[in-house]
C-alpha cells in the first residue's frame, strides 16, 4: 500500500499570557509520529481536548498564527510545506470537519458544496458531479436548494462528506464525524467511511468514541496527554484485549460496558502539569524510577508501536 501521510515528531505548543504580562508555553502535542496508507482507516483516539483536532489542522496548514510547530510532515513522500498544503488542501487532501457549523447558513447547500466557479463552461459538469455524489448518499434533488438549517443532523453530515468527495481526494481527515447523531446516522457515517476506504482512500478518523474507532478502523492510535502512547491493529481489541500493550489502552478497553466495566482511579493531568517522564505515570501501577525520570520512546514491538517501558505483552 502507498504511504499517503507521514508525521514525524510533531509537537505543537502555544504561548499564553496569564497574571497580566507573564507568559507561559502550553504544550498540547508532543513527539507525535504516525503514518496513513491508502485503503486504510487510522483512528486517532483520545479524550476531548487531547489535541486531536490540532493534528488535523497542522496537516492541513490551518493552525492559528500563535501556534509553535516542530517536527516533519510528508504527503506522498514530499515535504508538506505551506505551499504544498495550499495546493492539495480541499483537493486531494480533504477535511470532513467536526461541526456542521462549518456549513454557511446563508448559502444553499449545492452552491457551498461546489464553491465559487469562475469558468462558466465547467459549471454544468461540476453541478452534475455534485448531484451524482449527493444521490449516492441518499440526498434527493430538493436538498440542493435547502439551507443548512433545513437539514437534519444526518443530512448535514452527508453533505459534509459529499462536499469532501467532489475533488476525488485520496486522503480524508474525518474530525469527530459522529457526535450528536442518532444511532442510525452514526452507522450510516461509519459505513460511508468504510466504503471510501474500500475504494482506495486513506482516512484519518479523529474520535473520542472507542466503539466508533473499533467498528470503523484498521489501526488505532491512542493519544494521552498529547503523546501517542500506542498504535495497534484494531483486531487487538478482540479476545478480551489480551494483545493490547499499553496499560492505558487496556484500561480503556476494560472500562467498556460490554467488557469488564472496570474504572481506573485517578484522572488525566492538565497540560499545565505534564509529568517529567511517562505521561501516564500518575495512574500506572507498573511505573518504576525510569518511568518517572524519562519519557519512553515510541518503538515498534510485534508490528505495533508502543511508548512504554513495561508493555503488558510482547516482551519476556
Amino acid at each position: 500500500m502507498e504511504k499517503l501521510l507521514e508525521v514525524r515528531h510533531l509537537s505543537i505548543s502555544f504561548n499564553q499570557y496569564f497574571k497580566g504580562l507573564e507568559q507561559r508555553k502550553l504544550k498540547i502535542l508532543s513527539d507525535l509520529s504516525l503514518d496513513i496508507y491508502e485503503n486504510e482507516i487510522l483512528a486517532v483516539l483520545g479524550a476531548s481536548g487531547s489535541g486531536k483536532s490540532l493534528l488535523a489542522h497542522a496537516i492541513l496548514g490551518i493552525l492559528p498564527p500563535n501556534a509553535n510547530v516542530k517536527g516533519e510532515m510528508k504527503y506522498k513522500g514530499e515535504s508538506l510545506t505551506p505551499q504544498l498544503q495550499e495546493t492539495v488542501r480541499g483537493k486531494s487532501l480533504c477535511l470532513i470537519p467536526q461541526s456542521v457549523n462549518y456549513l454557511n447558513p446563508l448559502m444553499r447547500v449545492k452552491d457551498q458544496a461546489v464553491g465559487n466557479i469562475e469558468d462558466e463552461s465547467k459549471k454544468k459538469a461540476i453541478y452534475e458531479k455534485q448531484r451524482k455524489i449527493f444521490e449516492n448518499y441518499g440526498l434527493k434533488p430538493e436538498v440542493d436548494e435547502m439551507y443548512p438549517f433545513q437539514l437534519s443532523g444526518g443530512m448535514a453530515r452527508k453533505v459534509l462528506i459529499s462536499t469532501a468527495l467532489l475533488n476525488n481526494p485520496d486522503t480524508i481527515i474525518a474530525d469527530e464525524p459522529t457526535p450528536g447523531l442518532d444511532e442510525k446516522s452514526v452507522n450510516e457515517t461509519i459505513n460511508n467511511l468504510i466504503d471510501l476506504k474500500d475504494k482506495g482512500t486513506g482516512i484519518l478518523l479523529i474520535t473520542h468514541d472507542i466503539n466508533t474507532a473499533i467498528k470503523t478502523s484498521d489501526r488505532i492510535a491512542i493519544i494521552y496527554l498529547g503523546y501517542v502512547i500506542e498504535i495497534t491493529r484494531t483486531e487487538n481489541f478482540k479476545n478480551n484485549g489480551e494483545n493490547l500493550m499499553h496499560p492505558y489502552t487496556k484500561a480503556l478497553f476494560d472500562a467498556l460496558p460490554e467488557t469488564n466495566f472496570k474504572l481506573t482511579k485517578g484522572h488525566q493531568p492538565s497540560y499545565m502539569h505534564i509529568p517529567k517522564g511517562c505521561p501516564y505515570q500518575e495512574n500506572c501501577s507498573l511505573k518504576t524510577e525510569e518511568c518517572v525520570n524519562e519519557v519512553p520512546k515510541l518503538r515498534e514491538l510485534n508490528g505495533n508501536m508502543i511508548r512504554c517501558n513495561h508493555p503488558l505483552t510482547g516482551e519476556e
